[in-house]
């Protein structure tokens, strides 16, 4: 069946990723945890978006799923896959504390990049991440511990300020994308916009808030991010 948001040309398979626990958390995590995702490919694709969702929600967030189809349509693979477990979704939910375990997201993403790189399908692909509140921060962490093989980042509606002292290391091509009414968030964007040392925007969307649900507006997010990662993401 399709799936929301997939394109009847797409190629898509539901995945599983192994990934090893994050260092720092041997007290709350098992020595290894399996995330699923939803891998879809576009053909001829000539890069793919890993996304990183954003606080409580999961890789089948509505508004996620929207942006997915429209870097699709520009010829950029996706994957979609969860930060957490089920048994972790159920606890972030009473402690709302793992969400914003930056260290942990990241590590996860840096997993399932390295994966993506193993797949026959996906491994001459250029990489991009796409972080939606406190997965903004860390798409950036991780792509400043992976480097320049990161092609390109959007954040939308992030958290930059939550990567820290790794905004300092980020050399990928960076969009930051805000609601004008969002104003604490356009804030916060706009000091880590200044300690980015690389290529990078500033977006603000006129009227939006937090989840971009006036008219028009995620439409807006979908239109820049899907051309911030076409002109970026190369086959390698």
């Amino acid at each position: 069946m399709k799936k929301p948001g997939q394109d009847s040309h797409d190629k898509t398979r539901e995945v599983c990723i192994r990934v090893e626990t994050t260092a720092g958390h041997p007290d709350t995590h098992a020595a290894a945890v399996t995330l699923g995702g939803d891998l879809t490919i576009p053909a001829n694709a000539v890069g793919i978006v890993l996304f990183a969702h954003g606080s409580g929600s999961s890789r089948h967030s509505p508004r996620n799923q929207f942006v997915a189809r429209a870097i699709r349509e520009r010829g950029v693979a996706t994957l979609l896959f969860d930060l957490l477990t089920e048994e972790e979704e159920a606890q972030d939910d009473l402690t709302g504390r793992l969400r914003f375990d930056i260290g942990l997201l990241a590590g996860r993403l840096v997993a399932a990049t390295k994966w993506i790189a193993r797949q026959q399908e996906t491994q001459k692909l250029g990489i991009g991440y796409f972080g939606a509140s406190t997965g903004g921060a860390a798409a950036l962490v991780a792509a400043a511990e992976i480097g320049p093989a990161i092609d390109a980042v959007v954040s939308r509606g992030g958290r930059p300020d939550l990567a820290s002292e790794a905004l300092e290391s980020v050399q990928s091509p960076t969009l930051l994308i805000v609601g004008e009414r969002d104003e604490t968030v356009l804030e916060l964007n706009r000091s880590a916009f200044d300690r980015l040392p690389c290529e990078k925007e500033l977006k603000v969307i006129t009227r939006a808030t937090h989840l971009f649900e006036e008219p028009g507006a995620l439409e807006q997010v979908a239109r820049l991010a899907a051309d911030w990662f076409r002109r970026r993401l190369r086959p390698r």
